[in-house]
């Protein structure tokens, strides 16, 4: 009897009772949200320029010198399932000035496919900072993050040739027009010299003013001299 009415107490599910749970079970799942060793490695020693960074993540020029042993801590913690924590665990080594470490886990950065490792690792390369200089790999590292849509790789690959002065101008302004439009102010800035000029290009005022005016908004300080120029 007791079963009975328990079953009888079962009444089947309204239209409207129906129609929540379907939209409940075809809710998706939450998606995983990111450790807090990763969010904490982020805060402190992301690169600005890096593609892989966060959206809602400012980053830093340099990990400053009293964040270093947190970023040491947090980027270790989070770099066994990160290439990001990879790369900003360099640049936590290269603040402290442990150069040889910073490059090898910049080159592990870009085994992973980090194009804001290979462009910090070609900087390094280029200029011959704790590593032998090497234009030639400097060279392939910006090629290669600047094809993979790196605003700094183009900048710094257009640079590399020469900038307003390269062999084939219209190269170098063809670079700094792809990251000119991944918002680089510096690329803005020397596209912006470039149609003032005329150089790789017909001289175009009112688009070098525009783009002076882009890149003094992020706050490019020569480009603010020259957008007042105008």
């Amino acid at each position: 009897m007791t079963m009975q009415k328990s079953l009888g107490a079962l009444r089947p599910l309204s239209g409207f009772g129906l129609l929540m749970l379907l939209a409940l079970s075809a809710m998706p799942a939450p998606s995983h949200a990111q450790s807090a060793d990763q969010v904490l490695c982020d805060r402190i020693a992301a690169d600005p320029a890096d593609p892989d960074k966060p959206a809602d993540v400012k980053g830093v020029t340099t990990v400053a010198p009293s964040d270093v042993p947190i970023a040491l801590k947090y980027c270790k913690a989070a770099a066994s399932k990160s290439r990001r924590a990879v790369y900003q665990l360099g640049r936590a080594y290269a603040a402290n000035r442990q150069m040889a470490e910073a490059i090898k886990l910049y080159r592990q950065a870009i085994a992973k496919g980090s194009t804001g490792a290979m462009v910090e690792l070609g900087v390094l390369l280029g200029t011959g900072t704790g590593v032998a200089k090497n234009p030639d790999e400097a060279r392939q590292l910006f090629e290669r993050a600047a094809k993979a849509g790196n605003a700094r790789g183009a900048t710094n690959l257009a640079a590399l040739q020469g900038g307003a002065a390269a062999a084939n101008p219209a190269e170098a302004r063809a670079l700094y027009a792809r990251a000119a439009d991944g918002n680089s102010a510096e690329a803005q800035y020397q596209l912006g010299l470039l149609d003032a000029q005329g150089i790789g290009g017909a001289k175009d005022d009112a688009a070098a003013r525009s783009l002076f005016e882009k890149a003094a908004a992020q706050g490019h300080a020569d480009a603010n001299m020259w957008a007042g120029a105008f």
